[in-house]
């Protein structure tokens, strides 16, 4: 939907057409899921918080002033009720990411391997998919909504920031220590993986 669609369908329900909400978010309604999953990693409290976030938006629909994309703003609502639920939930503090030196996020001390470049023959094996949710899911809550905004819904890093609400510069380092978390997680199940393919290989070469 183009933004002056958007803003225009915005308009006819505040001008009483109650219907048209629905058409609104829909487009937003899996995504909205994934951000509150990411966060609760459960299901029924994603769709409750999912939920009140939809009933949240309706409410304040006036005042939303077209600055960002009504996705952006509304994701915004849905990580904030999310976060709620899990402060509820648990009162163990997260790990402070508020005293990071901003500049951290373009700073990368060693390569580190995007998950998605991980070879696609890999990829398709159920174990490593399994291994890769599990990892997601034992991310620091802020890395992983990060993480889930970029490489699963392919959201830019501004546009993150606003939803997050936080700095370009803070996202990129919390994205960049999401990613290294997964690399660490992973990498030893794929060195093994590879060794067990070489070998395969090699035996395979030396047959008569």
């Amino acid at each position: 939907m183009s933004d002056s669609a958007e803003l225009e369908l915005i308009a006819h329900i505040l001008n009483g057409e109650e219907h048209l909400f629905h058409d609104l978010i829909r487009p937003c309604e899996r995504t909205a899921y994934m951000a509150a999953f990411g966060v609760l990693k459960n299901e029924a409290d994603a769709e409750d918080a999912a939920q009140e976030a939809a009933i949240k938006a309706y409410r304040a629909l006036k005042s939303f002033r077209g600055e960002a994309k009504f996705s952006t703003w509304f994701l915004s609502i849905v990580l904030n009720e999310a976060r709620g639920k899990l402060r509820q939930r648990s009162r163990s503090p997260l790990e402070s990411l508020d005293g990071m030196r901003q500049d951290e996020g373009d700073f990368t001390p060693f390569p580190v391997a995007d998950w998605r470049e991980i070879p696609s023959e890999f990829l398709e094996r159920a174990e490593l998919q399994k291994r890769i949710e599990t990892a997601i899911e034992e991310l620091n809550p802020a890395y992983r909504e990060v993480f889930l905004l970029r490489d699963k819904e392919a959201r830019s890093i501004d546009e993150i920031a606003q939803i997050v609400g936080v700095s370009a510069a803070l996202v990129k380092v919390r994205l960049f220590r999401a990613r290294l978390a997964l690399q660490k997680q992973l990498a030893p199940y794929l060195k093994q993986q590879i060794a067990g393919r070489r070998k395969r290989f090699s035996w395979m070469g030396a047959r008569p």
